[in-house]
């Protein structure tokens, strides 16, 4: 991995609201959850939540897509795979 990459990803999981955010959505079934949900299910105003998940986003830890007027968002579970087996292989 690189490690620009390890880097944005460990940022931006040490906030404890990313990482609410990120449980959020694998709470759902399919992984997935429109912004709507997010600001209900956090507490987070709205540009606090949008802020988080473009940080999220820009680690490739989540994916968006667009639906009409909202946002879905999804877990990008080959980044989280890929991080861990980095992690791995800094292990003494």
């Amino acid at each position: 991995m690189d490690p620009k990459k390890f880097e944005r990803i460990s940022k931006a999981l040490a906030d404890p609201n990313r990482l609410m955010i990120l449980k959020e959505i694998k709470k759902k079934k399919q992984n997935c959850l429109y912004c709507v949900d997010l600001y209900e299910k956090t507490n987070l105003a709205q540009p606090s939540v949008s802020h988080h998940i473009k940080l999220l986003a820009d680690a490739d830890l989540i994916t968006t897509e667009k639906e009409g007027r909202n946002m879905k968002y999804t877990l990008n579970n080959h980044v989280f795979d890929e991080y861990i087996t980095h992690l791995e292989t800094l292990k003494a």
